[in-house]
């Protein structure tokens, strides 16, 4: 990745200029650098983020000049058949815009410097990796200045998905052990919000010692290595790595009559290998989870307000705050598999 000065845009109707405050670093983003998420080019990435309003587009009125938002990579039109879900399924416009590295609904702000018609596409209609951003009001969702930036940026992916995996989608009750597969940003996220709740147990399960180390310092059960687990099952089992193997490692680990969430996003074309007759003759689930099947305006708030109790430790997944300039850095360390989540300050 390249840093350079960008002309942008002022905001439009129905849109907003915000300044950042900070920046999740995020394996969506990875996936875009490494190819296993094609998308066009050139793009300014970046799409969990926190900042502070600076100008409104005609029409918001919602929103105030200072307001702290949290920005969001799945917008909501609110009137397609996929919005009427309830968090089930992708906006169908918003998925559209995503796609073509257009805001929503198919606008476009950036620009290469002193360039009149040299695009530079957005990355999931918010592009956060800059000082400024201009999105759609349906891409952020207000967050009181109480909660500090670093926070809030990772309300807006990693626990949204990994969150929503748990809450949305696995619904667990009290008698329900919940395992974790993957305990990266999104993985421990699903950890923690699990364990802010009332279940029977919550099992950690990644390849790397050191987050087994730091999930058992959170509150986990029982960890093991993917080679450790033998013939361990759970109930719910959550997959949160987007890689095949972790795919059918969380499967092989649902007992009869449970579910497994997926919320990775492997390569277009890998495969995983299952039985399906296992999902017929144990009576299994298999659900996919998109942004954690979330209604990001209605699940961002209960997410800060667990925060405030102090019952959803968000700060736990920072691994690191940096600088812009040491982006690529991060996101070696990303790739490495050694940090969970980390964080963009702005204000440095």
């Amino acid at each position: 990745m390249s840093i350079e000065e960008l002309e942008l845009d002022a905001p439009g109707p129905g849109e907003v200029l915000i300044r950042l405050r900070a920046a999740g670093v995020c394996h969506s983003d990875l996936s875009v650098i490494d190819g296993n998420r094609p998308r066009p080019l050139p793009m300014l990435l970046g799409h969990e983020g926190a900042g502070v309003v600076e100008q409104l587009g005609e029409g918001v009125d919602d929103l105030e000049i200072g307001d702290q938002v949290v920005t969001v990579f799945l917008p909501r039109c609110g009137e397609c058949a996929n919005c009427r879900t309830d968090g089930k399924l992708p906006c169908t416009p918003g998925s559209a815009t995503n796609g073509a590295g257009t805001l929503p609904f198919d606008g476009h702000k950036v620009r290469l410097h002193d360039s009149t018609d040299a695009e530079v596409l957005h990355h999931l209609g918010a592009s956060v990796f800059a000082s400024h951003a201009v999105l759609n009001r349906a891409s952020v969702v207000p967050v009181a200045s109480d909660v500090p930036a670093s926070i809030a940026a990772v309300l807006g992916c990693a626990v949204l998905t990994g969150g929503g995996a748990v809450l949305n989608a696995g619904v667990p009750g009290p008698e329900d052990e919940i395992m974790i597969v993957g305990l990266g940003g999104v993985g421990m996220a699903a950890l923690i919000t699990a364990l802010s709740i009332e279940t029977a147990g919550v099992i950690g399960v990644d390849a790397n010692p050191d987050k087994l180390v730091r999930a058992q310092e959170l509150g986990a059960a029982e960890v093991y290595t993917p080679e450790q687990l033998g013939q361990r099952r759970a109930p719910i089992v959550i997959e949160c790595v987007g890689h095949p193997r972790a795919f059918e490692t969380a499967f092989s680990a649902t007992a009869v009559g449970g579910k497994t969430v997926t919320v990775g996003l492997p390569a277009p074309d890998a495969q995983s290998h299952i039985t399906p007759v296992t999902i017929t003759a144990e009576a299994r689930t298999v659900l996919g989870s998109y942004l954690g099947s979330a209604v990001p305006s209605r699940d961002i708030p209960v997410y800060a307000d667990l925060w405030r109790q102090g019952k959803l430790p968000v700060e736990e997944l920072v691994s690191d705050t940096i600088g812009l300039d040491d982006i690529n850095a991060a996101f070696d360390a990303l790739a490495d598999g050694i940090v969970v989540r980390q964080v963009i300050d702005f204000q440095r």
